[in-house]
């Protein structure tokens, strides 16, 4: 799979030295989260077609889905395909299609005579979405960046342009946008829609009570019964959304299971990479991530 993994997410190849990360699986309380099987995902997805749109963690998930279908039909031949936007795994012998849609706000981001201009009232990349079977969507991290990792000049709404905006308000108005591409363009009887929920960082070790540290060089999941850091605000915006929907949307709620998993980042093992506490190593939590989508999917 090598033409379509990202290597940043490899972290044996980066030097991370132990596999305990790999260990660990996720277990709910009340039932049995059915272990993934690869040849009865391509058997029961033959011809499909499933769409990642998103941002890097997208990217991380789409990933993780292909490897994990690959690990399972190793001789099944894949053939990839990148352009521009979109990434894609076709797994000929089923017709099943993999693909990676990467926007980082899923509202649009245009260069106008003004300037780089995020558009929060305004989704043209939709039409690159229709006739899906699948559809998982996400977006949080870049309506963080500020500064120089900011890849936008000016916020826009109703021909407004803002120089900024609590970005929870933002993130709110640009979501509710989307909520409405979806009503207006999805038909339920033949997409199914997910909608990742807010994946966590681990910079900060006050999050699980080690102010002192970030995930750098963290061997081992936090063990306590309740997540210090708490259930982040983003979570909260997302939740608002999804339930003044009329369309089914299943959110896929990985916010707190990820929390637990401090130890699961590619950070930069021996200097090799800067450290990231914010993507994570594949095998590894993702694949989780797609164990309870294939669990929505199966139901």
């Amino acid at each position: 799979m090598g033409s379509v993994f990202d290597p940043q997410f490899n972290c044996q190849k980066h030097g991370r030295k132990d596999k305990l990360y790999q260990k660990y699986r996720w277990k709910p309380f009340s039932c049995n989260l059915q272990r993934f099987n690869g040849l009865n995902f391509v058997r029961g997805h033959k011809g499909k077609k499933i769409m990642f749109v998103g941002d890097s963690l997208s990217l991380n998930q789409f990933n993780s889905l292909a490897c994990m279908i690959h690990a399972s039909v190793p001789n099944s031949k894949a053939t990839f395909y990148q352009r521009d936007a979109i990434s894609s795994v076709t797994f000929e012998e089923y017709g099943l299609e993999l693909f990676l849609f990467r926007t980082a706000y899923l509202v649009d981001l245009d260069h106008d005579r003004a300037g780089r201009v995020l558009k929060l009232d305004s989704i043209k990349n939709g039409e690159a979405w229709r006739g899906m079977d699948v559809l998982i969507f996400n977006t949080w991290h870049w309506w963080t960046h500020t500064g120089n990792a900011q890849p936008w000049d000016y916020i826009q709404e109703n021909n407004k342009l803002y120089k900024d905006m609590n970005r929870f308000v933002a993130f709110y108005k640009g979501l509710t946008t989307w909520a409405r591409w979806v009503e207006g363009n999805v038909n339920p009887s033949k997409t199914k829609v997910f909608f990742l929920g807010i994946s966590p960082v681990h910079y900060q070790g006050r999050d699980w009570n080690e102010p002192s540290k970030s995930c750098m060089s963290e061997k081992e999941p936090y063990f306590g019964l309740k997540y210090p850091g708490g259930t982040p605000m983003a979570w909260m915006v997302v939740n608002k959304v999804l339930r003044r929907m009329s369309k089914p949307v299943y959110f896929l709620d990985v916010t707190t299971l990820s929390q637990y998993r401090k130890d699961a980042h590619p950070e930069g093992y021996s200097g090799v990479m800067a450290t990231d506490c914010s993507h994570w190593c594949l095998p590894g939590l993702p694949d989780t991530w797609n164990e309870l989508l294939n669990a929505a999917l199966s139901h």
